[in-house]
């Protein structure tokens, strides 16, 4: 297999941005409510899963998992690499920007494009209101979501969330892999042992590098929103999320955006958290009051990055026919 300069800088600069900013939906609250536990002992956990999610994905051929089905094989080139370089910025800037959209538009056709577009609008909504729906009841019959509760730190809980996060981790990579393995070529020769470590040791690289920042700007989007810091809370949180993320995953082959899922969820949790509150919660109205306008700057930096990424992979598209036009 040859690898060009554009394929090999394209696919680092993915392996960084996909990883930076991904990680606030699948590990975000696995990080915020383990605190106390050293960072290398969460990267080896969540490295080992890694690990075997994409060794069963290269021994079958695919290690996109069937999400690149739909994309007619392009050799990149620099305005290919620009894309995730993009993203590494904007992840500063803590936006929850849509790798789907950010590096995979440019690869796209515009119908691909279109059912991309369809597909995370409606997992956004479809997990809106799932999460409305579950943490009323959550919060109602269950357990009591507005408060911290004396049992955050329970053995039996942070069992359960480890191994709700494990669920999850793996049932994103299968999801975003994509996004990263876009830069290399669709189908890889069986047996090449190299060329597979060579890609599982940099993406583990950069997973630990997250792990050791612990998320980095990004996750004060997480942290932002309520009780992600206790472990109960975070075990929740990944269950629903891991369920509309399998929904979706068995439906088509289409790529979506796993941030509009995840954005929706927790809009959805927040106010179906508040919705249910009464005196019996720790709430003040101040608290209160600081949902919408949150929640509205969480959706207003979800649209800009689309539009950014939008943006970006048709502005790419007219100049490159502009450019073969006059060439």
């Amino acid at each position: 297999m040859d690898i060009t300069v554009w394929m090999l800088i394209g696919f680092i600069f993915a392996v960084y941005a996909v990883t930076a900013n991904d990680s606030v939906q699948t590990l975000g609250t696995y990080l915020s409510s383990n605190r106390d536990v050293k960072w290398y002992w969460m990267f080896a956990f969540m490295g080992s899963i890694f690990v075997a999610t994409m060794s069963h994905g290269f021994s079958s051929g695919d290690p996109a998992f069937g999400r690149l089905t739909k994309f007619t094989y392009v050799e990149p080139q620099w305005y290919h690499a620009l894309a995730p370089l993009v993203l590494v910025f904007l992840t500063r800037f803590k936006i929850p920007v849509s790798t789907t959209f950010l590096v995979l538009s440019v690869f796209a056709s515009s119908v691909v494009m279109e059912k991309m577009l369809v597909k995370s609008f409606l997992g956004y909504a479809v997990s809106f209101v799932f999460a409305f729906g579950a943490w009323y009841l959550i919060s109602r019959y269950i357990l009591n979501e507005g408060e911290k509760g004396a049992d955050r730190h329970n053995n039996h809980w942070r069992a359960a969330q480890w191994i709700t996060t494990g669920w999850l981790w793996s049932t994103w990579l299968k999801h975003d892999m994509a996004n990263i393995m876009v830069f290399l070529p669709r189908y890889y020769p069986t047996g090449n042992m190299f060329f597979e470590l060579f890609v599982i040791g940099l993406m583990l690289a950069g997973l630990a590098f997250m792990f050791w920042e612990r998320g980095g700007k990004i996750q004060e989007i997480v942290l932002s929103k309520t009780n992600t810091r206790y472990v109960r809370s975070a075990t929740l949180i990944d269950l629903v999320y891991c369920f509309v993320l399998y929904f979706f995953k068995e439906i088509n082959n289409i790529p979506m955006s796993t941030t509009f899922v995840f954005m929706g969820m927790l809009a959805g949790r927040e106010i179906g958290i508040w919705m249910e509150s009464g005196e019996s919660l720790t709430y003040t109205s101040e608290h209160k009051k600081a949902i919408f306008p949150m929640l509205y700057a969480d959706f207003l930096r979800l649209i800009l990055g689309l539009a950014i990424s939008v943006s970006l992979a048709y502005g790419t598209l007219v100049w490159v026919e502009m450019y073969y036009l006059k060439s």
